[in-house]
């Protein structure tokens, strides 16, 4: 694609400029440029890539986007943001991808990654060619590849859209984080719906208060467009159960479509009955009343569930191919995931790492445990701080055995984030063991039969990060090894 082409769409003017070279790919890393490249300066919170546009040069970058003057010897394109800038070039080049099939994106601080893996298989049980992109991994049909960030910067998503419209997937389900919103990720992505699962307090040392946070989540409602086409209608799916939904109806053009427990919405659930084996209740819906039965268990679970069969319904699947996919479903990794090696108390791994989300699933082991209930459970370093102490507290309370360890401390002191969490319990009921191991080992070593553990905060994660090292560690593994060990 040539270059000027290529920056019709973001220059209001024509750039004073007689070169006009053939532009191969896109790079926002020097090291990735090759002959035909164009470099975009991205200037980071650590590195800032205008200090490497001669290095792309010599690479082969025959062109440069960056955000001031600079002295190289091919042309400069200067814009104010060329992050803002990259995203809308990258749809460009890889020829507006998202268009090429159903987008959906689910955007909310818990429930995100299992909600997702709820609608894929959904609409791959459907029959259809499907695509996922979120916190465990990418999947392109059958190939799944790994992922640094919930929602990958916009050069490397729109890459990823490309690579599916080529592989003919039909349907996309995608998390899409706050970060990523504010930043502008998800710029040029088409989304056919937008899922909201809940609001609770999360990286506040990002947004800095709840009404930034929320309003980043309202970004993607906001993003779904302003016009109406029967061809191609846009959706809002949203929980009726929390507040926010009432700003993001008024944010967004879209159809709503609401699902709830609590309060009266689109589809609802009633007579909600849970067991350690699963859940049942009854589904109101625009196709009647349909008893439903799955294999999760808990109110959060519910929830899930129906965000999943709302965003299907909208999609135009057929209600009976929604509910049979969902009945067979026994979970989704590191998300209450159950460790059995034949023993006689109950372990479960979550990736609760939020002050709601670890209430929920206490609240739910608290509905079958027969005897006591141990959590193990961390922090994590370089993160909120304020929901530390509340974390500790949510853990006390609702736990007969608090087990306070490190999670992924990162740059910051193990001891010092246990402390913080110590700060929000004092006189409560627990012990803290640094080591994460040590701290799941003794749990492990103090359960009796009918007891049940859970070891919140990593879930499907498979390492630790401490100091800038970064360590294999799978919770799953190490409860394994301990129950084995007794």
């Amino acid at each position: 694609m040539k270059l000027q082409h290529l920056l019709k769409n973001i220059l209001p003017f024509p750039p004073d400029m007689e070169e006009n070279p053939e532009i191969t790919s896109i790079e926002n890393d020097n090291r990735k440029v090759q002959q035909g490249s164009l470099f975009i300066c991205i200037k980071g919170f650590t590195v800032d890539g205008h200090d490497f546009a001669e290095a792309a040069v010599k690479n082969g970058a025959v062109a440069i986007l960056a955000e001031r003057k600079l002295e190289v010897s091919v042309p400069v394109l200067v814009v104010k943001n060329t992050k803002r800038a990259m995203a809308i070039l990258a749809d460009t080049f890889y020829g507006q991808p998202s268009r090429s099939f159903h987008l959906i994106g689910i955007t909310g601080t818990n429930g995100k990654t299992t909600v997702s893996h709820l609608i894929e298989k959904i609409f791959s049980d459907a029959g259809q060619n499907t695509g996922l992109i979120g916190t465990m991994y990418t999947k392109i049909g059958n190939k799944i590849s790994e992922v640094k960030n919930t929602t990958p910067e916009s050069l490397t998503l729109q890459k990823t859209f490309k690579e599916m419209a080529e592989e003919k997937v039909e349907t996309t389900v995608m998390e899409v984080s706050s970060h990523a919103l504010v930043e502008g990720r998800v710029h040029g992505s088409d989304f056919n719906v937008a899922v909201f699962t809940n609001l609770t307090q999360d990286h506040l040392d990002f947004h800095q208060t709840m009404v930034e946070y929320r309003h980043a989540k309202g970004l993607l409602f906001a993003q779904l467009g302003n016009t109406f086409d029967h061809t191609n209608p846009k959706y809002a799916v949203l929980n009726a159960d929390d507040a926010a939904s009432d700003e993001y109806i008024k944010a967004t053009a879209a159809h709503i479509f609401t699902y709830g427990i609590d309060r009266k919405a689109d589809i609802q659930a009633t007579n909600i009955h849970m067991g350690a084996g699963g859940t049942t209740f009854d589904l109101i819906s625009p196709h009647g009343i349909h008893k439903v039965q799955i294999q999760l268990v808990g109110k959060f679970s519910v929830y899930n569930v129906l965000a999943s069969i709302a965003a299907a319904l909208v999609s135009g699947l057929s209600l009976d191919s929604i509910l049979s996919t969902l009945e067979t479903i026994k979970g989704v990794a590191g998300r209450f995931e159950l460790v059995d090696e034949g023993q006689d108390f109950s372990v479960i791994v979550d990736y609760s790492h939020t002050p709601d989300s670890l209430e929920n699933a206490l609240s739910t082991i608290k509905q079958f445990a027969q005897k006591r209930v141990f959590v193990v459970v961390g922090c994590g370093g370089d993160r909120d701080r304020t929901k530390r102490p509340l974390m500790a507290n949510i853990a006390c309370l609702h736990a007969t055995d608090a087990i306070f360890t490190s999670d992924n401390p990162r740059s910051e002191d193990p001891a010092s984030i246990i402390k913080e969490m110590e700060a929000g319990v004092k006189g409560g009921k627990y012990i803290s063991i640094l080591d994460r191991k040590e701290a799941i080992q003794y749990a492990v070593q103090q359960a009796r039969s009918g007891d049940v553990i859970l070891i919140a905060g990593k879930g499907h994660e498979t390492y630790q990060q401490i100091g800038d090292q970064i360590y294999d560690f799978d919770d799953r593994i190490v409860a394994k090894e301990a129950i084995k060990g007794r």
